[in-house]
This record gives structure tokens, sequence and C-alpha cells, in this order.
């Protein structure tokens, strides 16, 4: 009887995000969970996937405090969020939630 191995390795996001189209579509859906660590952490999933030196350039924060600023269990400054957004090349966008429309069309 021969017993097959099968490797796998863990799942990593960063290597799914490949612009700012999936960069945006993969943080709306995490802002849209409300936890704010959460959000840091996907935050620095898509630095990474951009290159954590690069968007630390760009951002104008140091990169060991941006790998700081955008752990799971940070909370970023919003000045971190802007910049590091600005930097990835995404705005964060406000509109109303599904039940403040629906509130305002009944």
């Amino acid at each position: 009887m021969s017993t097959k191995t099968t490797k796998t390795r863990p799942f990593d996001v960063a290597e799914h995000l490949r612009d700012e189209e999936d960069i945006a579509a993969y943080l709306t859906l995490v802002i849209e969970e409300g936890d704010t660590g959460l959000l840091a952490a996907a935050l620095g999933d898509a630095a990474r996937a951009r290159g954590m030196a690069q968007v630390a350039a760009d951002a104008g924060i140091a990169r060991e405090a941006l790998y700081k600023a955008l752990r799971p269990d940070a909370s970023p400054r919003f000045d971190t969020i802007a910049r590091v957004c600005k930097a990835l090349g995404v705005s964060l966008v406000a509109m109303p939630s599904g039940r403040t429309a629906d509130r305002a069309a009944g």
C-alpha cells in the first residue's frame, strides 16, 4: 500500500492582490466586518503584496514602524491608514449602509 503525501502551504491573500481593484475589493470586505484589527492586518497584506519597503517609502513611514502599525493587534492612527491607502493607490469611501439607505427610501 502506498501512502501519498500532499504538500500544502498556508493560504496567503497577498499572493492574490495583483492590482488596485483587488486591493480595494479586499479592503471593502474587511471594512464591512467592522474589526479594526482585521483592517490593520488587511492593509498589511496589501502592503506585503506591493512590497512593504516600497509602500513604507511611498507613505513616508519607516518600514519597521509600518510593520508595527499593520499587525493584527494594532490600532493604527487614521493618518497612518490614509497614508498607506494612498501609497497602495486606493481610497476609503463612505457610502450609506443598507439600513440607512432603506430608511431613507421608506
